[in-house]
């Protein structure tokens, strides 16, 4: 395999206008978000020394994110999509402003820091459903893994970058310039977003009520055997996802340490995700992308497992890596998968549960491995986790037949993409 079919295609940058456009206000979203992260949890401790109310504002922002992706979901399936993405960007802009307004307070108001972590995460999420339905539009579906991997990139490199500005920033200057700068940030999106074009859904009969079509989009996921595993298999990786709460733990009972190898722990895994992201080139041309992305999935799982039988740090931070990278590629199959058999009518609802699955999948593995390491210990829960997970991976693998013989895109709904995609195979071969 050709070194040029195996890294990642950074050409889509160079003549696709419109998603360079969508990838530029991406990296200046990403890290504005990155740094309010760090600046809201800084200033709520600040304000009342108790890590509980920092839960409740992290909390908050998960309620409102949950909300307005299932409305946001109905929403990009009935209007035009830019029109959405340049309002929800322009309403959290607008947040962040109100934030940075609250700390030049001699006594900035708590419940508005409370107040505006419900509406950022409600019309971030609104603004992130009509983003996730817009890339086939704009890209074609053809383009939609190497698409995925590059927004897959920027993110992870923002999430490594974002808090170490946002920690420079704060002590040198406070939370208010935080709050200031990713404002500006948000606000500055709008000027390379506004030149997308209108992206209306494709009519499919009669407007139903919002709840009818939220059920329907429902049912179009069960229903359909494909996405019902594909969802499944993300629900999994996500709990998976939610064993860093163990990294404290583990540093100090295995290795004796504490905040620097936690901080290691935490770094290892999105170092895995960012080179699985580089190294993603390969993804659109597998020939069994079902096939692979349950071996990744089960591999990954493995991982999580094995975990519990290492007593050296640095091969933990290598199996951490490694799961890492096991997880990107499988999340940027399990994303095409989704986006190639799913019409466009259904796009907007599809794409916001996809997300939803991986909030609540790892708020829920979060609480059920905070229960099992009450019984077990922290490396005899990693196991059991990874084990389990393992065990159902198998059984989708074995019981789903037309998801082992899934492509990339479903031919029946989307034929003149399918043989563009074959094109581009045959042109790299």
């Amino acid at each position: 395999m050709s070194k040029s079919k195996i890294m990642l295609d950074f050409s889509l940058l160079k003549t696709n206008r419109n998603f360079r456009a969508i990838f530029i206000a991406r990296l200046m979203s990403v890290l504005g978000i990155g740094m309010l992260n760090v600046a809201v949890p800084v200033q709520i401790y600040a304000l009342t020394g108790s890590s509980l109310q920092v839960g409740f504002a992290v909390a908050l922002d998960g309620m409102g994110m949950f909300v307005g992706l299932m409305l946001g979901g109905v929403l990009a399936d009935r209007m035009d999509r830019k029109w959405l993405i340049l309002f929800s960007r322009f309403i959290c802009g607008v947040g962040f402003v109100f934030l940075a307004l609250n700390s030049y307070l001699s006594v900035p108001s708590l419940w508005a820091v409370y107040a505006i972590s419900l509406w950022d995460g409600f019309f971030s999420a609104i603004g992130m459903t009509a983003l996730m339905a817009s890339i086939p539009h704009l890209v074609g579906r053809e383009n939609v893994p190497t698409a995925g991997a590059l927004s897959m990139l920027i993110v992870r490199i923002g999430s490594v970058i974002s808090p170490a500005v946002a920690g420079v920033v704060i002590v040198s200057f406070g939370v208010t310039w935080n709050y200031t700068l990713a404002a500006i940030g948000t606000l500055c999106t709008l000027i390379t977003l506004v030149t997308l074009p209108n992206m209306k859904p494709q009519e499919c009969g009669p407007k139903e009520y919002p709840i009818r079509s939220l059920m329907d989009g429902f049912s179009f996921v069960f229903t359909h055997k494909i996405i019902r595993a594909v969802v499944a298999l993300g629900t999994l990786e996500a709990v998976t996802k939610s064993i860093r709460i163990l990294f404290p733990a583990l540093a100090a009972t295995a290795f004796g340490g504490g905040a620097f190898e936690v901080g290691l722990m935490y770094a290892a895994v999105p170092v895995g995700s960012t080179l699985g992201a580089l190294t993603s080139g390969w993804v659109r041309h597998a020939k069994r992308p079902g096939v692979v992305m349950l071996v990744t999935a089960f591999l990954s799982f493995l991982c999580v497992a094995a975990l519990g039988f290492m007593g050296h740090l640095v091969v933990m931070l290598l199996a951490l890596a490694v799961f890492g990278y096991l997880g990107s590629i499988g999340g940027l199959l399990q994303y095409t998968i989704v986006q190639g058999h799913t019409p466009d009518y259904m796009l907007g609802r599809i794409g916001s549960f996809w997300t939803a699955q991986d909030v609540v999948g790892d708020s829920a593995g979060a609480l059920s491995i905070g229960v099992i390491v009450k019984v077990l210990s922290p490396m005899m829960g990693l196991m059991s986790i990874g084990l389990g997970c393992a065990a159902v991976t198998l059984l989708i693998g074995t019981g789903v037949r037309s998801l082992r013989q899934a492509s990339l895109i479903d031919i029946n709904l989307f034929p003149a993409a399918s043989d563009n995609t074959k094109a581009n195979e045959a042109e790299v071969a």
